[in-house]
């Protein structure tokens, strides 16, 4: 009888302690926070990991000069894929994309008259001088 009724409370604790976090309202952030890794910067992370220790195994003597080799040209194409990825991440999607837009913005900059042709500083429409350099933007667009 005392085996059942320890069962019993043995039981019923797990299954308190695993229902806590329900019962108390913690739930799981569906949101990436600022310090955790991207998929792409974890990549990152592994390759060059991976490529440091294959350079301490051959310094060490656990490889031979041509499974370095071999092993070396294969994280470093990893490495360089990730190192591309994470950059093109970075850049928010398309490289292409964002290099257009940079410039329709100077080409509609130039035809306003309020990029500097000196520095290239897109500056505020009826702006007479450049915010970034002090170049008089009325002479520029007159002459």
């Amino acid at each position: 009888m005392t085996l059942y009724l320890g069962v019993t409370l043995v039981a019923a604790a797990v299954v308190l302690f695993i229902l806590q976090p329900v019962v108390n309202g913690i739930h799981a952030s569906l949101e990436r926070a600022d310090d955790e890794m991207t998929e792409t910067e974890a990549r990152k992370r592994v390759a060059l990991l991976a490529l440091r220790d294959v350079e301490y195994d051959f310094l060490a003597g656990k490889l031979d000069e041509r499974d370095y080799h071999s092993l070396k040209n294969e994280l470093t194409a990893e490495a360089l894929a990730a190192l591309e990825d994470d950059e093109a991440s970075k850049a928010g999607g398309d490289i292409n994309e964002t290099l257009e837009a940079e410039i329709i913005k100077l080409r509609e900059g130039f035809s306003d008259g309020v990029t500097c042709p000196s520095c290239l500083y897109t500056n505020d429409k009826g702006s007479l001088f450049c915010s970034a350099c002090g170049l008089a933007l009325a002479e520029t667009v007159a002459g």
